[in-house]
């Protein structure tokens, strides 16, 4: 976890005070099912609650002798509770904890990323009904190709975004597994009781079946769900990039006084917080191989999942919280230049209008691929002469015999091409 790149809530999640907070509370519930069913003593488990304390410092002086977090756990857990500490731990095996504490930290990243979601799609919801009307150039391969409106470009964004929310809502219900079984999973020693306690104190379900360890697939799932969610963030940030270039300009990022671009050229502008999310999605997403390898362990049970999850779990929520919550406020604060738009739709004298001259040859009877030919060999024109498209038509014999000037002069109609807004935002926002 970089500081720079970090909340203060997500870190929290993954600190060794919330670890260890979660490992008592299991270990508490735990001896507190015991204790029902007759297994520990009632004051014991009781007594545990009362004393039960934890000192990060001694934990990590413990774990450098016995090279083991969980032993070093219970050792200064012990400390406090006393003669009754005999009785916690009972059954249960390291990973019941370790993993059962995973899913709940997994859980409460994914309920502050849903918050970071929903904040992002209030403020694309917001930019796309502002500009729904406002036309600007469609793209494709990188050229002009149709109008469309900005705000259509953001409800795109705004679809994902909701399909990502959808997805992290599975994937946080997939992930939300206890698994109190004790060694190689068979409850041999510990009640399965103890686990529908301990799952049901902490949140959580019951993993159908571990085999000391929870399923990693799940994990799998979650973190290819957040590598989903960052692919989107950058879709969106590299679009915001190429409007920010100077030969475009139809949007860029909010400047602030004082604000500078760079080292070496006072003038500049950069889009730097759009950079910025195309290089966190990168990290994020390079979690799920790692996270899809870990699915192949040993029989019951190996580590080689550990040290790849201690690194994962922190770095993707951490990094993804920030990079939501990041471009959440570029698009709240993104300058708009509709004046910019017009004048690149203007750019290439009407060219933007071609398929709608091509469809009014065709309804007149022409063949499509003469209208095709007659179409593209005035386009070509305007590209090579920076002619007029309209003008070009209008003066051409193959086209002035099939359609009026009247008709061909409603062809260049812009607002076309937005006729749809309405029903294409009533489908997206409902």
């Amino acid at each position: 976890m970089i500081p720079r790149y970090s909340r203060p809530a997500m870190v929290k999640i993954w600190e060794p005070e919330n670890k260890f907070k979660i490992w008592f509370e299991i270990e508490a519930h735990a001896c507190d099912a015991q204790a029902d069913l007759g297994i520990i003593p009632k004051e014991a488990a009781k007594t545990v609650w009362e004393k039960g304390n934890f000192d990060i410092a001694r934990i990590d002086e413990i774990e450098r002798e016995v090279k083991h977090d969980v032993i070093a756990f219970l050792t200064s857990l012990a400390e406090y509770v006393g003669p009754e500490a005999r009785f916690v731990h009972q059954g249960m095996t390291s990973s019941d904890v370790l993993d059962t504490t995973l899913a709940v930290q997994l859980t409460q990243a994914a309920d502050l990323l849903l918050e970071d979601m929903d904040a992002l799609l209030a403020a694309l919801k917001k930019r796309a009904e502002e500009h729904k009307d406002t036309i600007c150039l469609g793209r494709s391969h990188g050229i002009h190709a149709e109008p469309t409106t900005f705000g259509l470009k953001l409800a795109n964004h705004y679809a994902a975004f909701d399909r990502c929310k959808q997805r992290l809502i599975a994937a946080r219900e997939e992930i939300a597994t206890c698994a109190i079984s004790g060694a190689v999973g068979t409850f041999a020693n510990i009640d399965p009781r103890v686990e529908e306690h301990v799952a049901k104190k902490m949140g959580l379900k019951i993993e159908p079946i571990s085999t000391q360890v929870i399923p990693r697939d799940r994990h799998a799932m979650f973190f290819s769900v957040l590598a989903v969610i960052a692919s989107s963030v950058e879709n969106l940030a590299t679009e915001i990039r190429h409007l920010q270039r100077t030969e475009v300009r139809e949007v860029e990022e909010y400047f602030s006084p004082g604000q500078k671009g760079s080292s070496a050229m006072p003038h500049k502008r950069n889009p730097v917080l759009t950079e910025n999310l195309t290089g966190l999605a990168r990290i994020v997403r390079s979690a799920v191989v790692p996270a899809l390898e870990n699915v192949a362990l040993w029989h019951e049970r190996d580590i080689s999942h550990s040290s790849v999850e201690r690194m994962i779990g922190p770095d993707c929520t951490v990094t993804l919280d920030f990079a939501l919550s990041r471009l959440t406020g570029v698009i709240d604060k993104l300058l708009i230049y509709p004046e910019q738009m017009q004048v690149n739709l203007d750019h290439l004298g009407g060219l933007v209008h071609s398929q709608r001259v091509l469809l009014a040859l065709t309804q007149a009877g022409v063949s499509r691929e003469d209208a095709y030919s007659i179409v593209q060999r005035n386009a070509m024109k305007v590209w090579s002469e920076k002619a007029d498209f309209l003008s070009l038509l209008l003066a051409d014999e193959d086209v002035k015999g099939r359609i009026s000037a009247e008709d061909l002069e409603e062809s260049f109609d812009l607002t076309y091409h937005t006729k749809n807004a309405d029903f294409i935002f009533n489908r997206v926002f409902g």
